[in-house]
């Protein structure tokens, strides 16, 4: 079981450093939403520690010192560590899942840009994807059907942050639209990120990541009703909230570039209502034919992970380690 005064530590952390996140946990139930908020504390110090120091391969080879710390049984002392720890241990967490997610902090690290919208979605799976697969890990949730609408959320809501924050990312020297549809339009994408514009090429773009998310949104909804009634509100939540900045953008003609979209207050409340309406429904509504589609390509790595702890893709380690290889050239180098 988590500690009481790390538990606390990380609650504390996820208040003030990522509100949106805090809140929405406050519709899971305790058993669900403390190990959550645990979880969420260290990923989040992960994903800083890459995105924000200075020192990016360094980040990343201290996180991965502080996992196999972790999977030893030996955290590091401080909080989140030993938090995560206890998680790792009373929920038989798959370690592929946390290793996929360093996995693609690393990409991160290497500034890495993706061919195709498969590549795209390979990286979604790994920052996004495995978060929505532990969440099931820790609702007790390992129904392969279950998993796989799980991961399609996680992609989804990243398809939805990378096509809110293409003028952010650019600014920051960070592509990740797929590079062949810069081919198709004949623009020189290093030229876009010297002087992003909202150009129609580049808004067509952001439509067709909209039109990819929206589809994984509405295969993903059909799996909330295997989740535990009592965290489905919450998911049913996240779906519809992170959805909702679809419309927000095409509003803007799809410019992404020199605007943000947020939602409001208002519409986050109405969404909610519709979140505790359709949990209802779920209770009496049969299942849903999507739930049984099969996994995305991209995710089914950590599909088998999960659904069965004790086996892992014969090559994923192999991949993960080439990563951290290429890291550590690149460093030694400089």
């Amino acid at each position: 079981m988590i500690d009481t005064a790390d538990l606390a530590h990380c609650r504390e952390a996820i208040r003030h450093g990522s509100l949106s996140f805090y809140t929405a946990s406050r519709l899971l139930p305790a058993r669900v939403r403390d190990p959550a908020l645990a979880l969420y504390a260290f990923c989040r110090l992960a994903d800083d520690e890459v995105d924000l120091g200075d020192a990016k391969t360094a980040a990343v080879t201290d996180l991965k010192d502080r996992l196999e710390r972790v999977y030893d049984g030996r955290p590091r002392n401080a909080a989140p560590d030993r938090a995560f720890a206890a998680i790792v241990e009373q929920f038989e967490m798959p370690r592929a899942l946390p290793e996929a997610l360093l996995e693609g902090l690393a990409w991160d690290a290497l500034e890495r840009r993706y061919q195709t919208l498969s590549d795209v979605r390979s990286y979604s799976a790994r920052v996004a994807a495995a978060v929505g697969a532990m969440m099931c890990v820790l609702m007790r949730v390992r129904d392969r059907d279950a998993l796989a609408r799980a991961c399609d959320l996680g992609v989804a809501m990243q398809l939805t942050n990378i096509a809110r924050d293409v003028g952010e990312d650019a600014r920051e020297g960070r592509l990740y639209l797929p590079l062949d549809w810069f081919e198709e339009a004949w623009i020189d994408p290093d030229a876009f990120l010297a002087s992003p514009e909202p150009s129609r090429a580049i808004r067509a773009m952001v439509h067709r990541l909209l039109r990819e998310a929206d589809r994984l949104y509405t295969r993903a909804e059909a799996g909330v009703p295997s989740l535990p009634v009592e965290a489905r509100t919450g998911i049913y939540a996240a779906r519809h909230i992170y959805a909702a900045i679809g419309p927000r953008i095409r509003k803007a003609d799809h410019d992404s570039v020199t605007r943000r979209a947020v939602t409001s207050k208002g519409t986050k409340l109405g969404l909610l209502g519709l979140s505790i309406w359709q949990t209802g429904l779920s209770l009496a509504w049969p299942r849903s034919p999507v739930i049984y589609a099969r996994p995305l390509p991209e995710v089914a790595f950590l599909v088998d992970a999960t659904a069965d702890p004790g086996t892992r893709a014969p090559d994923w380690s192999d991949t993960l380690y080439a990563t951290f290889a290429t890291l550590k050239t690149r460093e030694e180098a400089r």
